[in-house]
C-alpha cells in the first residue's frame, strides 16, 4: 500500500506521521520526502477497518492537506521507466561505477555476453572489452565523452562513453562528484543501417525549414508538381537551397527508388558538359577505347538535375531541347539514336528571359522550360526562417563535440537583421565557424565573424585606405574588367553604360583592359 501525502513544510511534521504509523504497529517500507511538500510512504496492506482509522488520524495532523492512495512511488516509476527503456532498446548499455564494476547491464548487452544478469553484474567490465582502458578514463581528474572503437566478447562496436556525475552533498562540496560512467555499443551493421537510411530520408521536403508564409507556399507548390513528369525549373539566389529542393520533389514523386543525379553546366567546358550529359561513343575523342554512358542513361528511370542552365553553351541548349521535345539524344560521336525515360528539373540564380534578350538563351527553349517554376526567395526575404535553421545548424555542428550551444539574444539580433547575399550556404558556413571557434556555450554576434555588406554596393572592406576618388577609380577598373569579356569593344561596353566609345577606349587604356592589357 501506498499513501500520497501533501503537506506544508514543517519541522516534525514527517515524525508525527511515522508515530502514527508505529501506534497502528505497521511497518514501514520505504519513505520518499519531496521538496514541495510531498510524503510518499510504502508499507504492507492493511485491513479495511483499521484503514478507516488511519487515514482520518493524518488527516488531523496540523499542516496536513490532504492524504491519497496512489499506486507506485516516484521512485518505483523512474525504475520501472528505466528498466523498460533499457529493456527496449535494440544497442548494447552497460553502466559501471566509479571503479570499473558494471552495476546495469541491459538484455541486448547480455545477449552479446552470453551471459545471465547475476553473472555480469558487479564484474569488472575489463573482463569482456579490449581496446579501451577504463582504468585510465575512471581514474582521470575529469573524464570527459568518449568515442571509440572496442571489442565487446570479440565483437567490435562503435562506443560512446559517457561519464555520470552526482551532486555533491557532502558539508563542504558545491560540486558534483564522478559516479562511473555509461556506455553505449553500436554495430557498424546497425550504424550502416542508420546511415542508409538518414540518406534515403535526405531531400525530403521535411529537410526544408519553413517558418515564412512565401517558404511554405513553395513547398506546397513543389508537392503537387512532385508527381508530374514535365520539366520544372527552379530559380533563386545562389545558396537558397535549389537543389535540395530538386531533390526533395525527386524523393516525393513515383521516381524515388531511381537514382537522382546533378550535372553542373557552369563548373564544365561546353564538350565535357555534353559528354557527361549524353556520353560518348569509342573514338569520339583520343584516348575514349570504349563507349561511356552519360548521366541521361545513368539516370535512367529517376531524375536528371541540371544546375545553373542559364550557364548551358547554345550549342548544348540545341540538343537539350531536342531531349525536351521527343525525349531522344545521340551520344558524343555516335548516330544511333537513345531514348531516356528521365524527369529533367533545372536551376538558374540568372533571369532567363533576359537571357534570351541577349541572345545568349535560346528562347524555345526557355518557353519550354518555363511552364513548371518554382522560386525560392532569398534568404533576407524570410526572416522568420532564420532562427529556426540557425538553430538547426547549430545542434548539426556542436552534436559531434557533445556540446549544447545557444544563440544569445544580441546574435539572434545579428542573425536576422544581417542581408545574407550568400543565402542558407553562407548562413551555414558562418556558423560552422562560430561554433568550431567559439570557447563558451552561447554564440555572440563576434563570432559570426560576418563581412559587412550593403545592398547595391556589395561587401565593404572596413580596413580601406584610400580617398574617395582612389575607391571610385578601382571600382571603376572592376567594373569594365568584369563587363568587357561580354563586350569586348569600347563601342559595345559605351552602348551597355550610357558612355561615350571614346571615354570608354579611354578607360580600358587607362586601366589597361582587353588589347591594352600588358602581356
Amino acid at each position: 500500500m501506498r499513501l500520497k501525502i501533501e503537506c506544508e513544510e514543517r519541522l516534525g511534521i514527517c515524525a508525527e506521521v511515522l508515530d502514527i504509523l508505529v501506534n497502528h504497529q505497521i511497518d514501514l517500507r520505504g519513505i520518499e520526502i519531496d521538496p514541495v511538500g510531498e510524503i510518499y510512504l510504502n508499507f504492507p496492506n492493511v485491513e479495511f477497518d483499521e484503514f478507516q482509522h488511519l487515514m482520518p488520524e493524518i488527516r488531523l495532523i496540523p499542516g496536513i492537506h490532504d492524504v491519497s492512495l496512489i499506486p507506485y512511488m516516484p521512485t518505483e516509476r523512474e525504475q520501472q521507466e528505466m528498466q523498460t527503456l533499457l529493456r527496449t532498446l535494440p544497442e548494447p548499455v552497460i553502466s559501471i561505477d566509479s571503479k570499473g564494476y558494471v552495476v546495469i547491464a541491459n538484455e541486448a548487452a547480455l545477449d552479446i555476453l552470453q551471459l545471465p544478469e547475476d553473472e555480469v553484474h558487479g564484474k569488472l567490465l575489463k573482463n569482456w572489452v579490449k581496446g579501451f582502458n577504463f582504468n585510465n578514463w575512471l581514474h582521470d581528474d575529469n573524464p570527459g565523452t568518449q568515442s571509440t572503437h572496442l571489442q565487446l566478447k570479440g565483437r567490435t562496436f562503435l562506443a560512446d562513453i559517457y561519464p555520470i556525475r552526482v551532486p555533491d552533498e557532502t558539508d563542504t562540496g558545491d560540486g558534483e562528484l564522478f559516479a562511473g560512467g555509461v556506455i553505449t555499443f553500436k554495430s557498424p551493421e546497425r550504424l550502416g543501417r542508420q546511415m542508409t537510411a538518414y540518406h534515403q530520408q535526405t531531400g525530403e521536403f521535411e529537410m526544408l525549414i519553413a517558418e515564412s508564409q512565401s517558404m511554405k507556399r513553395v513547398i506546397r507548390q513543389a508537392k503537387r508538381m512532385s508527381g508530374l513528369d514535365a520539366p520544372l525549373l527552379i530559380t533563386g539566389e545562389t545558396g537558397t537551397g535549389k537543389e535540395l529542393l530538386a531533390k526533395s520533389c525527386h524523393q516525393h514523386s513515383l521516381r524515388k527508388d531511381k537514382p537522382f543525379l546533378v550535372l553542373n553546366c557552369a563548373a564544365l567546358p561546353d564538350n565535357v558538359a555534353e559528354s557527361e550529359l549524353f556520353g560518348y561513343a569509342a573514338g569520339a575523342f583520343e584516348g575514349a577505347t570504349q563507349d561511356k554512358k552519360g548521366i541521361l542513361e545513368l539516370a535512367e528511370g529517376g531524375t536528371v538535375f541540371l544546375d545553373e542552365i542559364g550557364d548551358m553553351s547554345k550549342v548544348l541548349q540545341s540538343k537539350f531541347l531536342r531531349l525536351l521535345q521527343d525525349g531522344t539524344y545521340r551520344r558524343v560521336g555516335d548516330e544511333k539514336e537513345y531514348k531516356s525515360d528521365v524527369r529533367i528539373i533545372c536551376s538558374t540564380q540568372k533571369d532567363l528571359l533576359a537571357l534570351c534578350q541577349d541572345g545568349t538563351f535560346r528562347e524555345d527553349l526557355y518557353y519550354r522550360l518555363n511552364v513548371l517554376t518554382l522560386h525560392i526567395p532569398a534568404l533576407r526575404d524570410r526572416k522568420s526562417d532564420i532562427l529556426p535553421m540557425a538553430e538547426r545548424f547549430i545542434a548539426r555542428f556542436a552534436e559531434p563535440q557533445r556540446r549544447r550551444i545557444k544563440l544569445s539574444k544580441a546574435c539572434q539580433n545579428a542573425l536576422q537583421q544581417y542581408p545574407w547575399p550568400g543565402n542558407v550556404r553562407q548562413m551555414e558556413n558562418a556558423l560552422l565557424r562560430a561554433v568550431s571557434l567559439a570557447e563558451g556555450d552561447v554564440l555572440e554576434p563576434e563570432h559570426l565573424q560576418l563581412p559587412s555588406y550593403t545592398s547595391g554596393w556589395g561587401y565593404v572592406d572596413e580596413n580601406f585606405e584610400g580617398s574617395l576618388d582612389e575607391a571610385m577609380k578601382r571600382f571603376e577598373s572592376e567594373l569594365l574588367r568584369r563587363l568587357y569579356p561580354a563586350y569586348p569593344s569600347s563601342r559595345q561596353l559605351g552602348k551597355k553604360l550610357g558612355v561615350s566609345h571614346t571615354a570608354i577606349a579611354n578607360k580600358l587604356r587607362e586601366y589597361g583592359i582587353g588589347k591594352h592589357s600588358k602581356r
